[in-house]
């Protein structure tokens, strides 16, 4: 079988510039610094350095005309980076990437939009983008309207849709402008589950007429359902690459998984870049504060956040999400008591925490989403997809009341509720 896509030895290296101040120096250093100045006039208190990064590094493989492909890791793995380079936005530094065909790509909510646009306007634009005549753009236009749904705001500036609708539109043009490659990062996460399953049942559809399909998600029940194959990627280097179900099982028996503790380094506001809010840590932990991997079941569960408030006068709430082992996502909690104070947060460091009670999660590993938002207007100030991960065990099996004795539950979830048994 011929290869659409094929990737050899594969690399992008970014460099990073840091400037350090003085006072951030070693003593030694800056003593050294100040008396060469002196010499010279010339001392600068801010040095400049830079390093190197490689965001991928020595990657291959080859895609045949048709495939499913999942591309899965965990975040700075080098996913969003690789489809970059297969979309033809970013070049890379080493390798080489031969691509057969029309590549159509949705890397991110609005990508390839022009806000003040309309969303009319805005499908004959991402037609032309891609290399698509207005005729044969103009023959899929009203097939492009009714998978998007949103005929009423069809003549609608999109920078007045909601990130629903942008996502709907952008999906519904990216699958219909007939590309012979269809490329999807984790944008689908932003619809509702009613429109994720129409993508994905439009995704299969057109991979069963010869489309080749790669798609980025941190859902594992997602790529386990649609995908044949599936790329493990870590630390910018592939650590996996065949069938999906053993490519997953390979991402979450990985030595480099997240664990019930991880950290982010401390924000130093830079004029550059002005960050509202920053993540400093996430954590798993009882309820005397002990940070755990694994957990009874009927043991109420902690899971915090520290984080920087940079900015004043920011209003937002905090939000966790709990996965299973499958992908399944649980359950999205969101703090409504702190929503509701409507307070304007002031600079400085804060922890929120969020409590699981007991006999709530069904046993298994469990994974962490962590996220700041704020409501209306709905703004993400982070996402951090895989934060967190701990396991949940009976260890009092044979109890019966609890079920488990003679098999294991099934379910995403397994409560001790509440029972009455009475004789008529």
């Amino acid at each position: 079988m011929e290869p659409v896509i094929k990737v050899e030895n594969l690399g992008k290296k970014y460099v990073i510039s840091h400037r350090a101040k003085a006072g951030e120096s070693a003593f030694r250093e800056v003593i050294s610094q100040r008396m060469k100045g002196l010499a010279t006039g010339k001392w600068n208190r801010n040095k400049k350095t830079s390093e190197e990064f490689w965001a991928l590094k020595n990657v291959s493989f080859e895609i045949n005309r048709g495939e499913r492909i999942g591309i899965i890791g965990r975040n700075g793995a080098g996913k969003s980076t690789l489809l970059k380079i297969l979309s033809q936005i970013t070049e890379p530094t080493t390798g080489k990437v031969s691509i057969e065909g029309r590549v159509s790509s949705l890397l991110e909510v609005g990508t390839g939009f022009h806000p003040e646009l309309t969303g009319r306007e805005n499908v004959f634009l991402n037609g032309a983008i891609i290399g698509m005549s207005r005729k044969e753009i103009e023959s899929k236009f009203d097939e492009i309207v009714a998978f998007a749904e949103i005929e009423k705001f069809l003549d609608t500036p999109v920078k007045h849709y909601s990130s629903g609708m942008y996502v709907r539109l952008a999906f519904s043009v990216s699958a219909h402008i007939d590309p012979d490659i269809l490329i999807v990062d984790e944008a689908l996460a932003v619809g509702d589950s009613a429109f994720q399953k129409k993508c994905l049942d439009k995704m299969e559809a057109d991979s069963k007429q010869g489309r080749t399909v790669l798609v980025v998600s941190h859902n594992m029940n997602t790529v386990a359902k649609l995908c044949t194959k599936a790329i493990l990627l870590s630390s910018g280097q592939l650590e996996a690459w065949g069938n999906a179900e053993e490519v997953i099982n390979t991402y979450y028996h990985s030595t480099s998984g997240t664990s019930a503790r991880k950290t982010w380094e401390k924000v130093v506001q830079k004029d550059e870049k002005k960050e509202e809010v920053k993540l400093l840590e996430t954590r798993v932990h009882d309820r005397d504060l002990y940070i755990h991997d694994n957990y009874d079941i009927t043991t109420p569960i902690g899971i915090s956040m520290d984080y920087e408030v940079l900015q004043e006068g920011e209003k937002f709430t905090h939000s966790f999400n709990i996965y299973n082992d499958d992908g399944v996502h649980i359950f999205s909690a969101h703090d409504t008591e702190f929503e509701l104070k409507n307070k304007s947060g002031e600079k400085g460091i804060y922890t929120a925490t969020m409590w699981i009670p007991g006999n709530l999660l069904a046993e298994g590993n469990h994974t962490v989403s962590v996220a700041i938002i704020r409501i209306a207007p709905f703004f993400v100030y982070f996402h951090e997809m895989d934060a967190l991960r701990f396991t949940v065990r009976d260890y009092l099996r044979g109890d019966s009341a609890r079920g488990n004795y003679l098999f294991d539950f099934p379910g995403v979830v397994r409560p001790l509720l509440k029972w009455e048994t009475v004789k008529k």
